[in-house]
């Protein structure tokens, strides 16, 4: 059950103003308020959860133990570094109101974030694949459906990016801690 609450925390920390929660923040209001953002955002989130975690678990099975333990540790630091790394101030424009379109957009921006790589390390370390999946997609759904909740509001809020940079630190911290750890240092 670790496996579920860690994938459902980190997942959900690690969206705090991300691309993805900003985007649908933004599209939100763009589309006034229609449901099937919502649905899209949800069916994105519980894919690239899923995809997350089979990777995990795939690269799980390759790595013995202390290696599992370094990989923890390298996803805990390159979450950190996704986080700290300052994004593009302008908002998204979507000028044919596809969900389509927005389904894409959105995926590529999940595919590569803190998140999914939380996830993803959550899924190697504990060879637990549908846990982190389950708590991963859980995690990602709320934080876009709180994104969708606040509209484009969210994507100007003065902290944000503050709580992004904190975030950031509490995981490079973690994943220096871990990475000494898994060498026996600490």
């Amino acid at each position: 059950m670790s496996a579920f609450f860690l994938a459902f925390l980190g997942a959900l920390l690690a969206s705090v103003g991300a691309r993805d929660q900003v985007l649908v923040a933004t599209m939100r209001d763009h589309l006034g308020g229609h449901a099937g953002l919502l649905v899209v955002a949800w069916l994105v989130a519980i894919g690239s959860a899923i995809v997350a975690a089979v990777a995990g678990f795939w690269i799980g099975t390759l790595l013995p133990a202390p290696a599992k333990i370094m990989f923890v540790a390298i996803a805990l630091l390159l979450s950190g570094a996704e986080l700290a790394w300052p994004r593009r101030a302008d908002l998204p424009r979507e000028p044919t109101r596809s969900l389509g379109a927005i389904a894409l957009v959105l995926t590529g921006h999940v595919l590569t974030d803190a998140a999914r790589f939380l996830i993803l390390a959550v899924a190697a370390a504990l060879a637990a694949p549908a846990l982190a999946a389950a708590g991963g997609a859980l995690g990602g759904g709320v934080a876009l459906t709180l994104g969708w909740i606040a509209g484009s509001d969210l994507a100007r809020h003065r902290y944000l990016r503050l709580i992004r940079v904190g975030i950031a630190v509490v995981l490079g911290i973690l994943g220096i801690v871990v990475g000494l750890g898994a060498r026996g240092i600490v």
